[in-house]
């Protein structure tokens, strides 16, 4: 119960990020259009984005909005693909090729093991791609790297398939106007809350 608060207490806090910085952005758009160089900007874009995967865990979702508004929503999408890709990469790679003394140093291995037994035996393939879409882009990708025995070529694959529709939402969701956005949260966190109540309710009859 008290992983499950402070994960909800996480993902809230990123969703308040992506919000608070979505409103900043929006509302200084030329000021930071004018000081900023696009190339450089979007180089660092991804790099960030690619050290926040292998530095587990940082989230840049917060980010996108600043991207999406500066660049366009689809162009942000495809940064955030490159990165988070090259990111999930060599994030695999470390895990694959060092294992768990070099990775303890990134990320906790207590968080990792908790995701092992959701590595699947059958349908790997698309059993993968569904829990990259599902479970943060760097737990994933070592715990792949750890306990599957997947290739570097179909996990350059799942990777890129799982977060593309991902990179595309949340991008073109960090350009919608400030006042739609709070409204999806509220019903986010009303679906969410909801979703609780029936789950006590069925597990309360249950005992």
């Amino acid at each position: 119960m008290l992983n499950k608060t402070k994960s909800f207490i996480e993902i809230f806090i990123i969703i308040v990020l992506f919000i608070f910085f979505s409103y900043i952005i929006q509302t200084n758009l030329e000021l930071i259009k004018e000081s900023l160089d696009d190339n450089l900007g979007m180089t660092v874009y991804v790099l960030i984005t690619v050290a926040a995967i292998v530095i587990a865990p940082i989230s840049t979702l917060p980010l996108l909005p600043i991207a999406s508004n500066l660049w366009g929503w689809v162009t942000a999408a495809i940064l955030s693909i490159i990165g988070w890709t090259i990111g999930s990469l060599i994030a695999f790679a470390l895990a694959r090729k060092y294992g768990v003394s070099l990775i303890s140093k990134f990320i906790s291995i207590e968080k990792i093991n908790k995701f092992e037994r959701m590595v699947p035996k059958e349908n790997f393939f698309w059993s993968v791609v569904f829990l990259r879409m599902a479970i943060p882009v760097d737990i994933l990708s070592y715990a792949l790297g750890l306990f599957s025995k997947i290739k570097t070529k179909s996990y350059f694959f799942v990777t890129l398939i799982g977060v593309t529709p991902f990179a595309f939402v949340f991008a073109y969701a960090g350009k919608m106007p400030f006042v739609y956005q709070i409204l999806a949260l509220l019903l986010a966190w009303v679906i969410i809350l909801f979703g609780l109540m029936i789950r006590r309710i069925r597990l309360g009859s249950q005992n």
